[in-house]
């Protein structure tokens, strides 16, 4: 059965009562409580239902009711409609300007980076781990059950998938790295989204045991938590969304929906909730959306985004996610809970990046000493060390050592050989191959 939100009962709350608001002693109070729930913690009534203190003289009804006569007031029409041909809508919340002047300040990536003493050099690196961090992470909302660390290893080593959940973050990771690299320069079409799809979902079987695929007339899919049972969410028909499918490709290519500038962190939201609203396709529509929503922002020069992995930050609270997509439906189509949600997982993500880098410079300027002084270290291996230090399950490889840096077999061969034979490494044949695993003396190179 559809999970269904509980709504108040406002049948007895009539349109001349609120204007009790107008008239209360306490009027600042109420209005102050008004502007609150407007503009920084948007809510839903389940929530809002609990919230202290309540002003004197009004129900929590009625307060409801002025709420969301507000917030339609100051809603803005989207092109985004469901299947009863009503139009989702959104609000700028009060945070949003600030938000938003602190991305734009940070698109080059110079907030970032260069700010915090990480050299320009190093940029594909931050790169591939925030594609690495982004495709594990998106994976396993999904339901595949690796865990980050042996999933980050497989995806150093180059090693083969082994099953399905180790498939899936390979073709996410493989996906995003095409983004980054191919798809960016190319708008978006029917195709492209097919290619996308065929993409993440390579090698693997949807929940019929069959190939993912586009839904088929009378075919339904519905969005559940296995664990509980519970259907958040019943997907239009088919034939409704190859329809609105048309419209979001055109509105994913800047022809529609112009009339008003809309951001366009905001506007790779919306594409994330329509991919997921409309749920085209036997399974991948999660990975799918979010997929999309950094081939919206790298398109248009967010480059920075693909440092920033958010559904690592979404996997912390994926109850969350999922309600953010309720409310968004079953209030009225009001996508601001979706927006909101999204915007504070990116800051989120952001924050965890800019400590990620603050940490890598302190470290880096420790090492970087000690390691030129005194053992002669290059800055490939310092950053190996680094890796390394602190973990002694870790491990590297030639042919990893190559492919993070980008240099020859000699080269790479010469590295490791000197980290051994200085003692930061220990080289263990394991099969045919020989890994390098830290030793303690690392640990000279931070103390």
């Amino acid at each position: 059965m559809l999970f269904k939100l509980k709504k108040p009962d406002l049948s007895k709350v009539k349109s001349e009562k609120l204007t009790k608001i107008f008239h209360l002693q306490n009027t600042d109070d109420a209005f102050d409580l008004i502007k609150r729930y407007l503009n920084q913690e948007y809510v839903y009534w389940d929530k809002f239902k609990y919230k202290e203190p309540i002003p004197k003289g009004i129900s929590r009804e009625e307060l409801w009711m002025a709420i969301k006569l507000f917030r339609e007031s100051k809603s803005i029409r989207t092109i985004i409609t469901d299947q009863n041909s009503k139009k989702f809508t959104w609000s700028k919340l009060d945070y949003f300007e600030a938000f938003f002047h602190e991305i734009d300040m940070s698109t080059g990536g110079e907030l970032f980076v260069e700010r915090r003493g990480i050299k320009r050099a190093n940029k594909q690196k931050l790169i591939t781990r925030g594609i690495m961090e982004e495709a594990i992470a998106s994976s396993q909302l999904e339901g595949a059950a690796t865990s980050r660390k042996a999933a980050k290893q497989m995806l150093r080593e180059g090693r083969k998938p082994k099953n399905k959940s180790e498939q899936m973050i390979v073709n996410n990771y493989m996906t995003m790295k095409a983004l980054e690299e191919d798809y960016k320069d190319r708008g978006m079409s029917m195709d492209v989204i097919l290619e996308l799809h065929g993409m993440i979902t390579k090698n693997i079987f949807d929940s019929e045991n069959e190939v993912p695929r586009m839904r088929i007339e009378g075919e339904q899919i519905y969005v559940s938590d296995e664990s509980t049972g519970k259907i958040y969410h019943d997907a239009p028909d088919i034939r409704f969304v190859k329809k609105e499918l048309g419209k979001l490709i055109k509105f994913t290519n800047d022809e529609v929906g112009n009339e008003n500038f809309v951001h366009p962190i905001i506007k790779a939201i919306m594409i994330h909730f329509w991919i997921g609203y409309l749920h085209p396709f036997t399974d991948g529509n999660g990975r799918l959306a979010r997929l999309l929503f950094y081939w919206y922002l790298i398109r248009h020069d967010y480059w920075a985004f693909v440092y920033l992995p958010i559904s690592k930050m979404i996997k912390f609270s994926p109850k969350k996610y999922i309600m953010a997509y309720v409310y968004s439906e079953q209030d009225d189509n009001d996508l601001t809970y979706f927006i909101d949600y999204n915007l504070k997982k990116i800051q989120l993500a952001v924050n965890d990046f800019k400590k990620y880098l603050e940490k890598q410079a302190t470290e880096n300027t420790q090492m970087k000493k000690r390691s030129e002084t005194k053992y002669n270290l290059n800055i490939r291996q310092v950053h190996l060390l680094q890796y390394l230090y602190g973990d002694s399950d870790e491990r590297t490889s030639l042919s990893v050592h190559m492919n993070i840096n980008q240099v020859a077999k000699m080269t790479a061969s010469k590295d490791l050989k000197s980290l051994v034979a200085k003692g930061f490494l220990r080289a263990v044949k394991q099969g045919r191959n020989i890994y390098y695993y830290g030793t303690e003396k690392i640990k000279e190179l931070f103390f």
